[in-house]
C-alpha cells in the first residue's frame, strides 16, 4: 500500500464533485456569521459564548435529523453532549513583572514586552523574587536524537529562557530532520519539559519566523483565561510561570550579560550546546483565580445499517479565544469566523449531506470539540475518554478554518504523515482532477496543533485538511499572498470576523471532497492504517484484534 503520493496529475482548471451533495453555501455563510457575531463572544469555554454555541450546534444538529451522539445520561439515553471536565485559571488583576540586569530593574509590561500566562499548576499566585535566568538553547530533551540541552544542569527555582521551535528550521538538516517541525519545537512542548527538570518558570523567546506567526498572536493569546485538562499533579506538566518575551527583549538581556545573543542562538543548533547563565533575574508577583469547569463536546451521528459500531468521525473545533485586550480599533472580541466557525459549519453542513443521502453501511459521526485553542483539550479528552471504541474508528476527518480565497487546483493536509487515509483522500482528488500539495509551511507545526494530532497519538488514523494554494484564480503567488495576509492581519486577532464577500467556491469543492472521502469509508470495509515507520502505527496495531 501506498503512504504518501506525489501528484502527478495534471492540473485542470475545470472543477467537479466526486459525488453529488448538495451544499448550501448560503446557509454555510449564515451559520459563521451567527457563531462569529459579537453576542458570542468569541465562544470561549465557560463563558456566555459557550452557552449559545452549544445550543446552536444542538439547534442545527437536530434541524438536519442527525442523532443525538453523545454520552449516555443516567436515564439511559444518549445525548448531544460529552462533558469535559477543565482547569480554568486568570490572572487577577495587572501582574508586577520585572527583569534585574546591568544593575537595574526593567519593568515589563504584559502583552507588550512579555505574555504571561495563567498559573496552571492549581496554586492561587505566583510570587517570584530575583529568580536567575538559564539559557537553555531549545530547552529540548531527546535521547533518542542524542539530545539534550541540558547537560545536567539542576534547573530548580530557575527561570529558563528557550528558544521556539527546534535546532533544525535555519538548517542544514541534522537530528531534528530538517526544516519540517518536530514536536520538539512547539511551544507546549517547552513548557512540558521545563516541568519535568523542575524549573521555576520559562521565557520563550518569540521570533516571528520560526514561531509561524506575529507577536500580536502572541499577545493576544496567552494573558487571557487559560484551561488544562485537569490533571491528578498539575505540577508535573507546568512550571508556575510560563511566558514569551520579545526578541529585542531577549537581546539586550543577553547583551547586558556579555552575550551575543545570535552567536548563541548558532550555538544552540549544535548537539554539544551548553546551558549559560545569563546575569540576570526575574521577579514576579501576581494573584491566580483558580477552578474546575466542564466544558462541553457537542455530537450529532447517523447510525450505520451493516455495522453501527464502526464510526467515520469528522471533527472541527467550536471554541475561539473570547475577549482579550483591544486591538488599534478598540476591538476586543476574537470573533474567530475562519478559525473556527468556518471549520464547524463545515461539519454541519457535511452532516446534512450524509442525512439527505441516506445512512452509509458504518455509522458518521459530526464531533463539534471544545479548547482547542487551549491546547487542543477538547479532543484530548475525547482520545482518553472516547463516547466510541478507538479500534473501531476507522478515520478522523478534521476540519481548521475552511474558507479560502476561492477555488483551488490542489489541496493539502497539515503535517507530513504517511498513512492511508491520506492515499484515499489523493485518490478522490483525481477523481475530480486535483493534486495533493504537501504542507507548504511544514516549519509552522500544523501536524501538532489541530484536533486531528490528539486521535493520532492513540494510533487513530487522522487527518487535518487543508484548502489548496494554487489557486484557479491567481495561481500559488494569489494562495500564499491570501495566506500570508491572513496570518499577518487576521490569525488569533479581532480582524477573523464573517463577511458577506468571501467567495465560497473553493469551499463548496473541499466540501465535495470530504464528503467523498467519508462516504467511501462509510460505506467500505477498508481500515486505513499509518505507515510502518509512523510513530503512531504501534498503537493502531494494538487494537487490530477489535476490527476482526
Amino acid at each position: 500500500m501506498k503512504y504518501l503520493l506525489l501528484a502527478t496529475a495534471a492540473l485542470t482548471s475545470t472543477l467537479a464533485f466526486a459525488a453529488e451533495p448538495q451544499f448550501d453555501m448560503k446557509r454555510v455563510s449564515e451559520d459563521i456569521r451567527v457563531m462569529s457575531a459579537d453576542d458570542f463572544q468569541g465562544r470561549a469555554p465557560a463563558t456566555v459564548g459557550e452557552t449559545k454555541t452549544v445550543a446552536f450546534l444542538i439547534e442545527k444538529m437536530k434541524a438536519a435529523g442527525l442523532e443525538p451522539g453523545g454520552s449516555i445520561g443516567t436515564d439511559g439515553k444518549r445525548g448531544w453532549t460529552q462533558d469535559v471536565p477543565l482547569r480554568m485559571s486568570d490572572i487577577v488583576g495587572k501582574p508586577s513583572l520585572s527583569l534585574s540586569y546591568g544593575g537595574k530593574s526593567h519593568a515589563l509590561n504584559q502583552g507588550k514586552e512579555i505574555a504571561v500566562r495563567a498559573a496552571l499548576t492549581g496554586q492561587d499566585s505566583v510570587t517570584l523574587k530575583d529568580a536567575p535566568l538559564l539559557f537553555v538553547g531549545y530547552g529540548i530533551k531527546a535521547p533518542e536524537r542524542g539530545w539534550d540541552d541540558f547537560k545536567g544542569q539542576d534547573v530548580k527555582g530557575k527561570i529558563l529562557v528557550v528558544l521556539i521551535n527546534d535546532p533544525d528550521f535555519e538548517g542544514p538538516e541534522g537530528k531534528f530532520g530538517g526544516k519540517a517541525m518536530t514536536y520538539y519545537g512547539r511551544w507546549t512542548y517547552k513548557y512540558e519539559e521545563a516541568a519535568r527538570q523542575g524549573a521555576a518558570g520559562v521565557l520563550i523567546v518569540h521570533e516571528t519566523a520560526p514561531a509561524s506567526y506575529g507577536w500580536a498572536t502572541v499577545a493576544s493569546s496567552n494573558p487571557n483565561t487559560m484551561f488544562d485538562i485537569v490533571r491528578d499533579d498539575p505540577k508535573a506538566a507546568h512550571t508556575p510561570f510560563e511566558s514569551w518575551i520579545q526578541r529585542d527583549v531577549a537581546v539586550d538581556l543577553f547583551k547586558a550579560s556579555g552575550l551575543d545573543f545570535e552567536k548563541l542562538r548558532a550555538e544552540a543548533r549544535k548537539d554539544s550546546f551548553q546551558p549559560v547563565p545569563l546575569k540576570a533575574t526575574l521577579s514576579a508577583d501576581y494573584k491566580v483565580k483558580t477552578e474546575v469547569i466542564t466544558s462541553k463536546n457537542v455530537m450529532g451521528r447517523i447510525t450505520g445499517t451493516k455495522y453501527p459500531d464502526e464510526t467515520v468521525a469528522y471533527t472541527a473545533h467550536w471554541d475561539h479565544i473570547g475577549v482579550g485586550e483591544p486591538d488599534a480599533n478598540g476591538d476586543n472580541i476574537f470573533n474567530g469566523a475562519l478559525d473556527n466557525a468556518s471549520g464547524i459549519s463545515t461539519l454541519l453542513e457535511l452532516g446534512r449531506a450524509f442525512k439527505a443521502a441516506g445512512p452509509a453501511e458504518r455509522s458518521v459521526l459530526f464531533l463539534a470539540v471544545t479548547a482547542e485553542e487551549k491546547g487542543l483539550l477538547g479532543s484530548t479528552y475525547y482520545a482518553s475518554n472516547p463516547v466510541y471504541p478507538l479500534g473501531k474508528t476507522v478515520g478522523v476527518i478534521n476540519m481548521d478554518g475552511t474558507i479560502g480565497p476561492g477555488p483551488a487546483k490542489d489541496f493539502t493536509i497539515s503535517g507530513t504523515a504517511k498513512l492511508g487515509l491520506l492515499d484515499m483522500l489523493i485518490e478522490e482528488g483525481k477523481k475530480v482532477g486535483r493534486s495533493y500539495t504537501p504542507d507548504p509551511r511544514v516549519e509552522a507545526g500544523g501536524f501538532f496543533r489541530s484536533d486531528h494530532f490528539p486521535m493520532a497519538k492513540v494510533g487513530v488514523p487522522a487527518i487535518s485538511f487543508g484548502g489548496g494554494i494554487d489557486l484557479v484564480n491567481g495561481g500559488v503567488a494569489a494562495g500564499k499572498a491570501w495566506r500570508d495576509a491572513y496570518i499577518k492581519d487576521k490569525y488569533h486577532q479581532p480582524d477573523d470576523e464573517w463577511s458577506p464577500d468571501w467567495n465560497l467556491d473553493g469551499a463548496k469543492l473541499d466540501m465535495g471532497l470530504l464528503y467523498s472521502l467519508g462516504r467511501r469509508l462509510a460505506n467500505g470495509r477498508d481500515w486505513p492504517n499509518w505507515s510502518q515507520d509512523s510513530e503512531f502505527r504501534a498503537a493502531r496495531d494494538v487494537s487490530a484484534a477489535e476490527r476482526k
